[in-house]
């Protein structure tokens, strides 16, 4: 019983989160030194790290279906399956993962080492709204980087699936073709459904760690539960998000 009233807690303290950070949503275009500052944070330095994996994912999902297809004569859908799957699935779910990981434990401790230090309580205490200054910057640039992120994370992906394909003696299949078979079996509503996705992925990361960070209470010792705590409940949500989201835009 308990764990399901702390779920509902959370569940509701969120919702009153972004109900408070939507009502100042005015005053974004007076934070602009912040949003940019938050779009360098979530976006550019994340980029690396992002398209590394995609690159590596592209790679191994080419192996993978070229080793399974080469024994009934398939290998030229390998264009078709790495772009389907990179655009539709894997890509908008590992850029999530990557700033669930990178950015929303950034998040939590930050705003849970001012909370823990009493930093919180002196903007309010100034009638400054934490909501205004902490959290609506973040998730402003989480929804202008995300679909940026998500779009790299695809062509870094399909790049390297095409290097693979080309280069493994047992798949080699020309770049021509790979791309032949991306271009016919992947439509732009497959892209867009990721971007979607990853819109969603991302918006929800922000907002929870923005959520655990503010709301931990304690010592220091804290810092680190509300860290992990924003990590594994982002990392829940974005797979349990992914079945619905997923079923709503078939």
């Amino acid at each position: 019983m308990k764990h399901i009233t702390a779920i509902l807690e959370g569940f509701g303290s969120t919702i009153i989160l972004l109900v408070q950070s939507a009502r100042h949503a005015p005053s974004l275009p007076r934070q602009f030194k912040r949003f940019m500052e938050q779009c360098y944070l979530i976006g550019y330095t994340t980029l690396p790290i992002v398209a590394i994996l995609s690159f590596f994912i592209g790679g191994v999902l080419a192996l993978q279906s070229g080793y399974s297809m080469q024994s009934f004569g398939a290998k030229e859908f390998i264009g078709s399956l790495v772009g389907l799957s990179m655009a539709r699935e894997l890509g908008p779910v590992m850029v999530a993962v990557l700033v669930a990981g990178r950015v929303g434990s950034a998040i939590s401790a930050e705003l849970a080492s001012m909370k823990v230090y009493q930093e919180i309580d002196a903007l309010i205490t100034m009638n400054i709204p934490p909501e205004r200054i902490l959290v609506l910057p973040r998730l402003a640039a989480v929804l202008v980087m995300m679909p940026v992120l998500a779009i790299i994370a695809n062509l870094v992906g399909w790049f390297g699936g095409a290097l693979i394909c080309q280069y493994v003696d047992f798949i080699a299949l020309a770049p021509e073709k790979y791309f032949e078979t991306l271009r016919q079996y992947t439509q732009f509503k497959d892209v867009w459904d990721g971007i979607i996705k990853a819109e969603i992925f991302g918006f929800v990361v922000v907002l929870v760690s923005c959520n655990i960070g503010l709301r931990t209470k304690g010592g220091p010792r804290e810092i680190g539960a509300s860290v992990t705590k924003a990590v594994v409940v982002s990392l829940i949500l974005i797979l349990v998000l992914d079945y619905f989201v997923t079923k709503a835009l078939m």
